[in-house]
């Protein structure tokens, strides 16, 4: 039995195939290919510095996704959360940064995950940690408002300098420091004449410099060759100083302020007339009766030579 398709059904099942094959086209010209797994995860930002819905989601440069959408945040006012749509399997740890950047010159943006080192890996759903890169004006404002701070304190240094400078250097001041650049001048000058001065005199006692340093070369040269000698001298030095140490010096000076004292207080006993010698030396008239007796017994040997006689008796059997 044959059956008869009217044309209108004929006309509306190729456009209904039409429409797919277009539906599907831009989809795949999207990134958005059906029949294949599909994950969503989410980044929040403060900006999105021009990035929108379907721009590239990549991974060192290559496509894996793209940005699905793009809307503020409910519970955090001012933040925007993007909707991130990964058409692969590639393992991305937890700990890795979904980075805002500039696909091209043009400035198209893309989002690049950075890849993290967490040995966990994300599961649908979850959120990526988000930093934007900075435009080059930002790097160059970054670079150049140091810079113009800086500019900005040395300028205002050097207004300061020069208005210290422009207080200091006044008329006396002026007139001061000429004076001392004289002095300077003058001072080189009078170095220069002593320089000639000193030229002179060594030029001219030259041969006699010339013999004292010949008798200097000499003496060293005797040092030299007597250096056995003064090294046996002090040698004997060493050993008289050795002596002196063995003699205790201390010891021997004790002693001889003890034999002082000794002999202190005897002459002490004489002075008082204690003993026979201080008696004999400061009795008058013990003093006396010796030299009387000391004369009578002069006499008597006078005597006794001048009359043997007298005081002998010889008898004859």
């Amino acid at each position: 039995m044959k059956i008869s398709i009217s044309k209108e059904i004929r006309v509306g099942i190729v456009f209904v195939i039409a429409t797919a094959v277009l539906i599907w086209g831009v989809m795949y010209l999207k990134g958005l290919e059906f029949f294949t797994h599909k994950r969503v995860v989410y980044a929040v930002y403060m900006r999105v510095n021009g990035l929108v819905k379907s721009n590239p989601v990549v991974i060192s440069g290559l496509k894996v996704g793209q940005v699905k959408d793009l809307y503020f945040s409910r519970r955090d006012r001012g933040k925007i959360i993007a909707e991130l749509y990964l058409i692969n399997d590639y393992p991305i740890p937890k700990n890795s940064t979904a980075v805002i950047t500039s696909s091209d010159l043009l400035g198209s943006k893309q989002v690049a995950i950075v890849i993290g080192d967490s040995q966990e890996m994300i599961n649908e759903g979850d959120t990526l940690k988000a930093t934007i890169e900075a435009t080059l004006g930002e790097e160059l404002n970054q670079q150049i408002i140091p810079l113009k701070k800086k500019t900005e304190k040395l300028i205002g240094s050097i207004d300061t300098l020069a208005g210290t400078l422009q207080q200091v250097l006044n008329e006396s001041t002026r007139n001061n420091l000429a004076k001392s650049i004289e002095n300077i001048k003058d001072a080189l000058q009078n170095l220069s004449h002593l320089t000639y001065n000193i030229d002179t005199l060594v030029g001219g006692e030259k041969v006699r410099l010339s013999k004292i340093i010949k008798n200097v070369e000499s003496i060293s040269n005797n040092l030299k060759q007597n250096n056995d000698k003064i090294n046996h001298i002090f040698t004997n030095f060493s050993n008289i100083s050795d002596s002196i140490a063995k003699l205790n010096i201390p010891s021997t000076l004790v002693q001889v302020n003890n034999a002082i004292r000794n002999l202190s207080q005897v002459i002490d006993k004489v002075n008082k007339g204690n003993g026979s010698l201080g008696l004999l030396i400061n009795n008058n008239d013990l003093y006396q009766e010796l030299t009387k007796a000391a004369k009578d017994l002069n006499l008597l040997l006078e005597d006794i030579k001048a009359n043997p006689k007298k005081y002998l008796k010889v008898s004859v059997f």
